[in-house]
């Protein structure tokens, strides 16, 4: 009986402590203070979050055999942008589909596509600071990430996220210029090109672009063209020029890029990464590549559209460093994407899709038989959901 009166005692004394502990949550919580100030909160209404999202189940072949098959994130991008000021504009995108590592140069991790700030000079004038895209024109870059299923090689293959300062000046309703300086890479010369005899990393690794926004009959055609110099290294450059098209009708948008791009080094590194170190174990030198891209668009009914997209990227190696070297001719990479796509509701931008992604690689006789590399083609299918989903 005294053990029950006991444990009686002690059950009462618990319910009597955890009611005190609740009344004293509830009163504290009534004293809490937003995060956000309630005098603050209207600034929301300026501030846009998206999560700009493709996931798929795909199914992956190499020369027509089955390889494997699961589900994927293709891309997550979080993002978050918007006005704090009526003049001053921020926009940052994290893509959590890349490396979380901070980079050597610009101290930022690699999976940050955006981290800047827009001031608003004028009208016609602002000027953006910090990392941002490289506005080096063609519209296949211009494009939401989540609406490519697969880049060409220059676009693939580059930094196309740089820290620095840019200033852009809308001239006139149809022509717009844009001027940028920017770091010409993210990480340092040894780490990109595990050194080179006879060259060093430049001390001022910077690039310069030049942009170039059109507007023609109405809007219907525009231009985005560019050129860019990057220091590679002391004397080193990259030459860069990309010329994007796009013509938009009632139910079609056509586009046109044409990419070029000439490298005192390597920057792309494709070649690179095929000549094997007994015949150069360096970065290779005096490199070319450029690249013909167009893309199809047509909704052809109120909920369904159809994407074609197709890329020819031709590489060429112009030194003559190898004495065996007969032709500067190295690989085409071929590129189809068609792509079925179903718009469920008209309220959200949101689209089911089903693609299939086809690559062809021919290498020249020079290539084949010097490295011992040979033609192969690479393909998959995937089925997914796209949507910059806007979570507020």
């Amino acid at each position: 009986m005294r053990n029950f009166k006991f444990i009686y005692g002690l059950i009462i004394l618990l319910f009597a402590f955890v009611g005190q502990a609740q009344n004293r949550q509830s009163d504290t919580t009534n004293t809490y203070r937003s995060l956000i100030p309630v005098s603050k909160q209207s600034l929301l209404k300026n501030v846009d979050m998206i999560a700009n999202t493709q996931i798929a189940f795909r199914s992956d072949f190499y020369e027509g055999e089955h390889q494997e098959s699961k589900f994927r994130v293709e891309q997550f991008r979080l993002e978050i942008k918007g006005y704090v000021h009526e003049k001053i504009y921020f926009r940052f995108r994290h893509r959590y589909t890349s490396t979380f590592e901070p980079q050597t140069i610009d101290k930022i991790i690699k999976g940050v596509d955006f981290a800047y700030l827009t001031f608003t000079l004028s009208d016609k004038v602002n000027l953006t600071l910090g990392k941002t895209y490289a506005d080096w024109g063609g519209i296949e870059f211009d494009l939401n990430p989540i609406d490519i299923f697969e880049y060409s090689d220059i676009i693939e293959q580059a930094d196309n996220f740089l820290t620095g300062v840019g200033v852009y000046w809308q001239a006139t309703e149809r022509n717009g210029f844009s001027f940028q300086i920017l770091n010409s890479r993210t990480q340092s010369f040894e780490e990109i090109y595990q050194g080179l005899p006879g060259l060093e990393g430049s001390d001022i690794p910077l690039a310069v672009v030049g942009n170039w926004r059109g507007k023609f009959w109405d809007g219907k055609f525009t231009t985005l063209w560019s050129y860019s110099l990057f220091n590679e290294a002391k004397d080193t450059f990259k030459n860069y020029i990309a010329l994007g098209n796009l013509l938009t009708l009632d139910k079609w948008t056509i586009a046109y890029d044409f990419k070029w791009s000439k490298e005192d080094l390597d920057r792309t590194g494709i070649i690179s990464r095929d000549v094997p170190d007994d015949i150069y174990p360096y970065a290779l030198q005096n490199t070319l590549y450029y690249s013909h891209w167009t893309r199809i668009d047509y909704r052809f009914a109120e909920k369904w559209g159809f994407s074609f997209s197709g890329f020819i990227d031709t590489a060429k190696w112009l030194s003559d460093v190898d004495p065996q070297k007969t032709t500067d001719d190295w690989r085409k990479g071929y590129g189809v994407v068609p792509s079925l796509e179903f718009y469920p509701w008209k309220d959200i931008n949101l689209k089911f899709f089903a693609t299939y992604v086809g690559r062809k690689y021919d290498y020249s006789s020079y290539a084949e038989s010097r490295v011992g590399l040979q033609d192969y083609s690479t393909s998959r299918f995937m089925i997914g959901v796209i949507s910059p989903l806007h979570i507020f």
